[in-house]
């Protein structure tokens, strides 16, 4: 089944070794034949942050997801700047927009928070969320925002997406005074509004907001996974993408929709139909025009089995390089390496090799530093070398720190979502340099922003700012 959590058996694992960790931190403190690209024929957008790294205006600092900010400061020593309780879970990353912290809550709020201090600006509430109690089944209570929200500075507004209610999506585009200028009512294309769950991060490029769209943990009901682009603007035509299933197919991993050269809007998606005889579109990687038309597909061969056993390949998000390659990543913990400009279809990979272990998968979304892919696995963090057109595990980090990680300051940073630690980690070798506890718990697939000296994290009552990054 399609969900974003984990599988009962990594689960139990993980929960013991959090458990184990907590009690020892108080004792003591194969491949295809498809072409490669040259390099530099795609290009993702350029790291967010013309202030030394002080905006972060998508998630992981721009359309091409690559966590990577160049130009901060060194890492020093770590301590809490701040810490802002906002009654509700942050599930997606704090925005960085000049001095003002965007934060938007399960509790459907939007927050605009004073970098410096944490000083509460302004808050808005955008819809009514829903109690978990009046979900179809689920695992967030209550529902409201829980993707990622976007900045777009062309329009000079915050867009975010609204669980409004037992069955309205919600996009609202913000001012950073807090008015809402734009307001859409999102279509359902799957005419399941009930059964749909927004997690993936919000998306700007070519002119579009771009929301995705899968199920509820549990999986429960007929959704089809589904992509939408509505204009920035809030008037006009939303075009939309619906996987070719009969059902599930979500697009539910938390780094969302990645843009590539051209435009292409490229998602990673889950488990089809059972029994499907024929390729369904599930468990792919797909390449998308900017209005959302099928451009390519990739799907590992083995797509059926892992629709059966729940190894949805779209845990993760792609992990797009700048060499025109793309890291796939799932449950199934194999990493596919995919040439973007042609993704080869069903068996189609340029190489393929085991990357995360054996209990578990890879879930949220990636970082990428040169020819380096840092893949959230939940056995812990790790650093996956597609240098010369392989799959090679360079490192493994700290066991079960799978938090999203984003890299700066000449470090690798991570958190753990059950023991609500904040790791740097040297990029080289995944040695552990500093740690810090800014939670007892955060949510699942947590990932930190970079703003100059400061790493932001959503909890689940708010935001800790953390400097020394």
């Amino acid at each position: 089944m399609l969900t974003p959590s984990l599988p009962r058996p990594v689960i139990r694992s993980l929960v013991a070794s959090a458990v184990l960790a907590v009690i020892m931190a108080a004792a003591g403190c194969s491949s295809g034949s498809a072409p490669r690209p040259a390099a530099g024929t795609t290009g993702t957008a350029p790291a967010a942050g013309t202030a030394r790294g002080t905006n972060w205006l998508q998630y992981h600092g721009n359309a091409g997801r690559t966590g990577s900010v160049a130009g901060l400061p060194a890492a020093g020593r770590l301590s809490v700047a701040w810490s802002r309780k906002l009654g509700a879970a942050v599930y997606g990353q704090p925005l960085v927009i000049g001095s003002t912290v965007i934060a938007a809550t399960e509790a459907d709020q939007v927050y605009a928070l004073n970098r410096t201090t944490g000083a509460v600006r302004w808050h808005r509430r955008i819809g009514t969320p829903l109690p978990l109690a009046d979900q179809p089944c689920g695992d967030i209570n209550p529902l409201g925002i829980t993707s990622t929200p976007a900045y777009d500075p062309k329009t000079g507004l915050v867009y975010v997406v609204a669980q409004n209610g037992k069955s309205e999506h919600l996009l609202a585009g913000l001012t950073l005074s807090g008015r809402v200028s734009v307001r859409v009512s999102l279509p359902a294309f799957d005419h399941e509004p009930a059964y749909d769950q927004q997690r993936g991060a919000l998306a700007i490029g070519n002119g579009y907001v771009y929301v995705v769209f899968g199920g509820h943990d549990g999986d429960c009901g007929p959704y089809v996974g589904t992509v939408e682009a509505v204009p920035v603007s809030g008037v006009g035509r939303i075009f939309d993408y619906l996987v070719p299933t009969a059902r599930q197919g979500g697009i539910w991993a938390a780094g969302g929709p990645v843009i590539g050269h051209g435009g292409t809007v490229y998602v990673s998606t889950g488990n089809g139909a059972a029994g499907a005889t024929r390729y369904d579109g599930s468990d792919s990687v797909t390449a998308l025009s900017p209005i959302l038309k099928e451009v390519g597909i990739f799907a590992p061969t083995d797509w059926r089995t892992l629709s059966a056993d729940d190894l949805d390949l779209g845990s993760m998000s792609p992990a797009l390089l700048s060499d025109g390659q793309i890291l796939q990543v799932g449950k199934s913990s194999t990493g596919y390496l995919l040439n973007a400009a042609h993704l080869g279809g069903v068996g189609g990979q340029l190489a393929q090799g085991p990357v995360c272990g054996a209990l578990g998968g890879a879930f949220g979304g990636a970082a990428v530093s040169g020819d380096t892919v840092y893949v959230p696995c939940v056995t812990g963090l790790t650093a996956v070398d597609t240098a010369h057109d392989r799959v090679s595990v360079r490192w493994r980090g700290p066991a079960n720190v799978w938090g999203s990680p984003v890299i700066g300051g000449g470090a690798v940073w991570v958190a753990s979502p059950y023991t609500g630690v904040l790791y740097e980690l040297a990029p080289a070798t995944g040695h552990v340099r500093e740690r810090i506890k800014v939670a007892s718990q955060l949510p699942h697939f947590v990932s930190p922003s970079l703003s100059g000296r400061l790493l932001l994290v959503g909890t689940m009552t708010g935001v800790v700012a953390v400097s020394g990054a």
